[in-house]
């Protein structure tokens, strides 16, 4: 019986020698999938400001002089719409703006100071 105990101890350390190791892949595998969740933020991010930067362009070409807001340029009126809907990521990640001289506004995170959106550096400041 004493035996069978020490086995038991035994295979229980090799039980829990496995778990950590266990543990630790799935904590590589949780860090792993949080970059790339961050970086497929930062890819919708840029998906819709390029979006809105190109609706604003299309604007522009028919409404020469007006200055595009989010509802004229989902609106169906002034030759729209020019986007289906306004780009919404539900949360507080990032936001697309367009400020009252028509130029597409990029915040990371959506609370922070507004700025001038670039394809070059696009939504750099997502993560």
């Amino acid at each position: 019986m004493g035996h069978g105990a020490k086995v038991n101890v035994k295979g229980s350390k090799r039980v829990a020698g496995f778990i950590g190791v266990l543990g630790m892949s799935a904590a590589m595998v949780v860090l792993g999938v949080g970059g790339m969740e961050g970086k497929g933020l930062k890819t919708a991010c840029n998906a819709d400001a390029a979006a809105v930067d190109n609706a604003v362009v299309a604007f522009h070409a028919e409404n020469p002089g007006i200055t595009p807001t989010p509802r004229l340029l989902t609106s169906h009126s002034d030759g729209g719409p020019f986007l289906t809907s306004w780009p919404n990521n539900g949360g507080t990640i990032f936001s697309v703006s367009v400020n009252a001289a028509g130029k597409v506004m990029v915040s990371a995170p959506s609370t922070a100071r507004a700025v001038p959106y670039n394809p070059a550096n696009g939504c750099s400041a997502v993560s």
